[in-house]
């Protein structure tokens, strides 16, 4: 089992997402049933780490000094009112409304002028990066695509034949070693190249580059099946923290992709030989991960 470290060493403050305390107006908000108060919440983060919309130029300062503007848009994303409740605990249809609301502002920064790429994040604890202990996550949208996503693009266009995750898809199910839930609508893999233990990877079906393209019942079915693998997982480990990432195709991209979302648990600390390399040591092979996580979640 693990503990948690606080998020908040400080919590004499009021908390800035719950009710009442809201700081800075929504840039979008979702009412719950009876439409008087709200459900989901987005607004624009008070201490962004991109924001404007100065064109990206590269500014040579020296011989190996550059520097860019660093323009786009920051966003936090309240999973819900209860200051308590993280993803694995939400409803199916509070999980429905969160997605809905990342589908939507997606979409909303396809459309800025400038915008090339935005990031949907969840860090939850303070070893994933958490600093405010209500639950909620971040949009960031670039004016750059970032190397990670850079690097994926090109595994995907190396790929002979057809998509590399509908493929990875098929031989996981075929093979069900990695294999932790699949559906209609999906699969859920601890995948083949596990750089930490119990990292999952959420692969929609259908194929399609842009989560913001997707229907409310397509990108619902992927929340609800993250909030099922979290459950999971503190079922197996414990309260651990853990990021979530959604991976969506740059806007404007014309190669091949397919959205998907990373889960990774912070269950160890990358290390001098790690850090070093860029080799990651996996103490918990993914067979064994997915193994574990095969197991029903209790209702709660």
């Amino acid at each position: 089992m693990t503990a948690m470290l606080p998020v908040q060493t400080d919590t004499s403050r009021p908390c800035p997402f719950c009710p009442g305390n809201e700081e800075g107006p929504a840039v979008l908000e979702i009412p719950d049933g009876d439409s008087r108060h709200w459900s989901v919440r987005v607004v624009e983060n008070a201490f962004p780490a991109f924001e404007g919309n100065a064109a990206m130029v590269v500014n040579h300062r020296g011989p190996v000094f550059t520097e860019a503007p660093a323009s786009g848009v920051h966003e936090v994303l309240i999973l819900s009112p209860d200051h308590e409740r993280t993803w694995a605990h939400l409803s199916d249809g509070q999980v429905s409304k969160v997605m809905v609301a990342i589908r939507d502002r997606m979409e909303a920064h396809s459309r800025t002028l400038g915008l090339r790429n935005t990031l949907a994040i969840v860090n939850s604890g303070r070893e994933a990066g958490a600093s405010i202990e209500h639950p909620h996550g971040q949009l960031l949208g670039m004016s750059f695509v970032p190397r990670e996503m850079s690097e994926e693009q090109a595994g995907f266009g190396r790929f002979a034949g057809n998509c590399l995750l509908c493929t990875a898809l098929e031989a996981e199910e075929d093979a069900r070693h990695r294999l932790v839930d699949s559906n209609k609508d999906l699969v859920v893999t601890c995948p083949f190249w596990s750089g930490m233990p119990f990292e999952m990877l959420v692969i929609p079906r259908r194929h399609g580059a842009h989560l913001y393209q997707c229907s409310d019942e397509e990108v619902s079915a992927v929340g609800i099946a993250i909030r099922d693998m979290l459950l999971r997982l503190e079922q197996v480990v414990g309260l651990a923290p853990y990021n979530l990432v959604f991976h969506t195709a740059p806007y404007r991209a014309t190669g091949p992709y397919h959205w998907h979302v990373h889960i990774w648990p912070k269950l160890t600390t990358k290390a001098g030989f790690e850090m070093g390399t860029g080799v990651m040591i996996n103490v918990v092979p993914p067979e064994e991960a997915a193994q574990a996580m095969r197991m029903p979640v209790n209702a709660t």
